[in-house]
Parts: structure tokens; C-alpha cells; sequence
């Protein structure tokens, strides 16, 4: 029997594990020696559990901070380094190609049709070409329009996975309590609260093979939530991409967003009520030019709040959602938008107050800008 090829998987708590659930477990070809981690905080020094891991790993497989990655491929004499994570410039995938190629070894991709798992129920996918584009905004929209034409949607949300991997391999989230029952961080319960309220119901995890099989059994179509800026974990019926024209041209420079522009059945230009026209239209001209026979869907993003009188004239700390601001690279969000709206006399900076993993969030990303990014 030939020798299994040892790899290491790049990625970030989502897309690693996906691929290796998908086309490394039970694979006796193939030995994963490590994950490594970037951009979710607090991953690395853990271990992908054996429960999920499959029989070939007893012990599991530890992930590494990918700072050692060239230390990892020296020390158990690795053949090929698969990246598996997303929103990142394509100038930023070529650094670390050329790093692990420098070091002798095969760089290589997974993706596509082997790991967009097939679902039994009509299956709509919502991706994006960078973080913040409005992906969610446009789920919820989606699954609006589906409810009112009497259909039973279930939301299937990419991974945020923070806590005990095994215990969140397969998530239900149908009540409010269940985000506390599954301890949920403040970026889980931003992304499913609204879908609960509305009546949606939300699955999570990590194994999504498991979670689509779930889902099925209460499910007319699986609405497909994505995140990051990752392809869809499931072929899509339709496959809906939202783009952002405030931050023109990342569609043709992220990865793999631009696989979502290539793919899709829509785009959504989103935002195009605040952007500069100018921008909203550069993304066009790139629909047109890479995607010709996408359906084009102009969409605003209007801003409102509950008591703008409590803004106005007001110091005020301004909130925004994390990888937005993070590998999102926005030096804003719709808070800012909302305190400047709404006549804010000052926004407050709070990193000299700020502690432990906030922290460290504003010193790996030092031009977050004056706000407070819903880590943790």
C-alpha cells in the first residue's frame, strides 16, 4: 500500500475543517498533520477533536498558529500545504504560496463541486465577494420573500466555531434560549437572532454534512448564509452574490470572492444609497465584463435608528461587527454611518480602556479606526 501524503491545511476554524470533512477524513491516502489558524482568535493551541476527526485519528489533530508553518512542514516532513480560509487579496495568497513552495513543497486549493455538499431540498446560496458586503441584510431578505410564498426555510449559517468543537458539530438555534443553551459569542448571536425572531430557524457547527441531513427533516429550501467572503459549503439552486461598491475592484482581487462573482446566478449591488456613484459604477462594469449573464439587482441600504434623539449632540461609542473591521479591512461600518446621520458631536476612542483580547484585536489590526469591533 503506498505511503499516505502528509499535508497541513491553512485555514481559520471554517473552510479547513469543511474540506477535510469532506475529502480527508476516512482518506487512507492522505495523513493531515496540523491545521493552522489565523484571523478567528483563540484557535490555535487546540486540536480538531476525534469525534469529528474520523478513525484514522485517535488522538485528533492539533492546530497550529500559522506562524509555525514552515517550522510544521520541516518537522514532520511535509509534501503539500492545502489553503482553505477566505477574504484575503490575492497578493496575500501568493506571499504564503511562495513561502511553502520556497520550502519544497506542493501549494494547493480545494474547492468547487467535491466539497459543496448535495442537498435533498432546493438549496439558495448568499455569498459575497469581501466581509460586510450585506450578506445577512440580504439572507433575511430572502428568506422574507421565501416564507411568504409559504415555504418553510431553514438558514444554514458558515461556521463561527469559538467554543467546545465536538459539542457544536451539528447547532439548532429555533428560540432565543438556545443561543445561551450553545453559548453563543457576540458575533454567533448577531448573525442569528434576526432569523430566529423572524421565525427562521438556524443550524451551525461544523459538520455540515450532519447539519444539511438535519436541516432537511423541517426543511422546504435550505437558505445557505454565508460568511466571510467563502464559497457556499452546498450546491446552490441559486447562488445569490452580494458586492459592495464602496469598496470597488475587490471583486476581481479577494479570494475567493471572486469565484462567487464568477458563479452566480445574481449579483446584488448593494449600499449603492451611500456609495459614490463612481464606485457603484466600476462593480457593474466587472459584472458585465466576468459575469455577463448574471441578473444584476440594484439594492439600497437604508440606515435607520430606534431614538435618534439620543445621538444627536451626544458622545457616543460606536459598535461595529468584527471581521467587517478586522481582515474586512473597513475603517467603518453602519454604526459610524449612523452617529454621523444622526449628528453625533464625538465618537469616542476606546483604545486606551480597552482589555485582553480587545486588546490584542487593535493591535494586529492597528487601523480600525476610532470604534469598538464586536469581538469575542
Amino acid at each position: 500500500m503506498a505511503k499516505a501524503r502528509k499535508i497541513i491545511v491553512m485555514g481559520a476554524a471554517g473552510r479547513d475543517f469543511h474540506n477535510f470533512n469532506c475529502l480527508y477524513r476516512d482518506n487512507k491516502s492522505i495523513e493531515v498533520v496540523a491545521f493552522t489558524a489565523t484571523q478567528i482568535p483563540d484557535i490555535e493551541g487546540r486540536r480538531y477533536p476525534a469525534s469529528l476527526a474520523g478513525k484514522l485519528y485517535p488522538k485528533g489533530i492539533p492546530i497550529h498558529d500559522e506562524s509555525d508553518l514552515l517550522d510544521l512542514i520541516k518537522k514532520h516532513d511535509v509534501e503539500e500545504v492545502v489553503f482553505a480560509y477566505s477574504d484575503v487579496p490575492y497578493q496575500y495568497v501568493m506571499e504564503r504560496a511562495a513561502y511553502v513552495m520556497s520550502a519544497g513543497v506542493r501549494f494547493a486549493f480545494e474547492g468547487g463541486s467535491p466539497t459543496m455538499v448535495k442537498s435533498t431540498k432546493p438549496v439558495v446560496a448568499v455569498c459575497a465577494i469581501r466581509t460586510g458586503c450585506g450578506k445577512s441584510q440580504t439572507t433575511r431578505r430572502v428568506a422574507e420573500v421565501l416564507q411568504s410564498l409559504g415555504k418553510k426555510v431553514v438558514a444554514i449559517r458558515h461556521p463561527m466555531p469559538y467554543g467546545d468543537l465536538a459539542k457544536q458539530a451539528c447547532q439548532r438555534f429555533a428560540k432565543l434560549s438556545d443561543l445561551d443553551k450553545h453559548k453563543c459569542t457576540i458575533e454567533e448571536r448577531e448573525e442569528y437572532e434576526p432569523h430566529i425572531m423572524s421565525g427562521v430557524i438556524v443550524y451551525a457547527g461544523v459538520d455540515y454534512e450532519m447539519i444539511v441531513r438535519e436541516a432537511e427533516k423541517e426543511a422546504d429550501i435550505i437558505l445557505w448564509d454565508g460568511g466571510n467572503n467563502d464559497m457556499s459549503f452546498y450546491a446552490a439552486d441559486l447562488l445569490i452574490t452580494v458586492v459592495d461598491p464602496h469598496r470597488p475592484g475587490h471583486e476581481l482581487s479577494y479570494y475567493p470572492g471572486q469565484n462567487n462573482l464568477l458563479m452566480a446566478d445574481v449579483v446584488v449591488i448593494n449600499k449603492i444609497d451611500s456609495a459614490d456613484p463612481e464606485g457603484v459604477a466600476e462593480v457593474r462594469r466587472n459584472i458585465a465584463a466576468y459575469n455577463p449573464s448574471a441578473v444584476v439587482v440594484d439594492a439600497a441600504s437604508p440606515l435607520g435608528v430606534d431614538k435618534p434623539e439620543l445621538i444627536r449632540g451626544k458622545k457616543v461609542l460606536v459598535v461595529e461587527d468584527g471581521p467587517t473591521l478586522t481582515h474586512g479591512e473597513m475603517a467603518y461600518g453602519a454604526g459610524v454611518v449612523a452617529a454621523e446621520k444622526y449628528g453625533a458631536a464625538e465618537l469616542v476612542d476606546p483604545r486606551p480602556f480597552t482589555v485582553k483580547s480587545i486588546t490584542r484585536t487593535f493591535e494586529k489590526y492597528p487601523d480600525i479606526g476610532t470604534l469598538r469591533p464586536a469581538m469575542g
